[in-house]
């Protein structure tokens, strides 16, 4: 018997949809990040604070990515691909967010390497390590 996908799973295949139709008209860098400033608007206070510090983060050090949203969540492209995404805790009901990289990121590391991290709280040695994770992804 085939698995059932989740309500929240449903809602973000059609909001993976949505992006994509939206995506087809005239390129809005202005439009994508004003979107993804909504989301981050939207979530609960804690992982609302994350979210805007990995969104300043980004824009202070990896300014050449393209703040979208992905899968209704923030996201950061280059030359039109993922390479890094935020999800909050209150998204799937997780007691942490987290922080993904996808191939595009090229953060290869020898035979295996991790492409996300359970985020609870950020704190200046968390910021640093953030910060170099993103100057490599984005170059």
């Amino acid at each position: 018997m085939a698995e059932k996908f989740s309500a929240e799973e449903r809602e973000l295949m059609r909001e993976r949809a949505r992006e994509l139709k939206a995506a087809k008209g005239a390129a809005n860098k202005a439009a994508d990040e004003a979107l993804v400033i909504e989301k981050i608007a939207a979530m609960a206070p804690e992982d609302r604070a994350l979210a805007q510090r990995i969104h300043d983060l980004v824009k202070i050090h990896a300014p050449q990515l393209d703040a979208k949203t992905w899968y209704g969540m923030q996201a950061y492209f280059k030359d039109g691909k993922v390479v890094c995404f935020f999800q909050d805790g209150g998204k799937f009901r997780t007691r942490y967010c987290t922080l993904g990289f996808q191939e595009a990121a090229a953060l290869d590391d020898g035979l295996m390497w991790p492409t996300s991290y359970a985020l609870l709280d950020l704190d200046a040695v968390t910021e640093r390590q953030i910060i170099e994770l993103l100057v490599r992804a984005s170059a």
